[in-house]
């Protein structure tokens, strides 16, 4: 459990945390593993979330696993990414955020990955929280908590 004191601190600049939807790249569940393929190389991330057309978040995919699908036994097909949609490939399981963020529930779900989907009750994607934004909430404990209290050893 997180002690009060430190996640007030955490929590300081809990505003800068979400990176919006409309700023983060996403694939619809629709879409080719073709157009997934050419998303996800040009902008550099290895995994994106999936959206439906009301803007649901129904999973994540990443470049690996649409790769995968171009390889068979004997060759590498890129045509086959053409047949597939993103929806037969995509990661369903997706653990999610709300607002307001739980600290610790955060901190969990970003140590295994980069980033965690936020979504509001009704399952719509409204954006990201990436590890970097926490570190950097991290940073600010680590170097405000001893300027701010006297603490000792019990």
């Amino acid at each position: 459990m997180i002690g009060q004191t430190v996640k007030e601190i955490l929590l300081e600049n809990e505003d800068h945390f979400l990176v919006d939807s409309e700023n983060v790249a996403t694939l619809q569940d629709t879409n080719t593993l073709e157009h997934a393929f050419l998303v996800l190389t040009n902008i550099g991330y290895s995994r994106i979330p999936v959206v439906d057309r009301d803007e649901k978040l129904v999973g994540s995919i990443s470049l690996s696993m649409v790769v995968s699908e171009m390889i068979t036994t004997k060759e590498i097909d890129p045509d086959l990414l053409a047949i597939k949609k993103v929806s037969e490939v995509m990661d369903q399981k997706v653990k999610c955020l709300q607002q307001p963020f739980d600290i610790e529930k955060t901190l969990n779900l970003l140590v295994d990955a980069n980033f965690a989907h936020v979504v509001d009750s009704e399952g719509v994607f409204k954006g990201i929280v990436t590890r970097k934004e926490i570190l950097k909430a991290v940073n600010h404990l680590v170097h405000e908590l001893e300027t701010r209290y006297h603490l000792e050893n019990k």
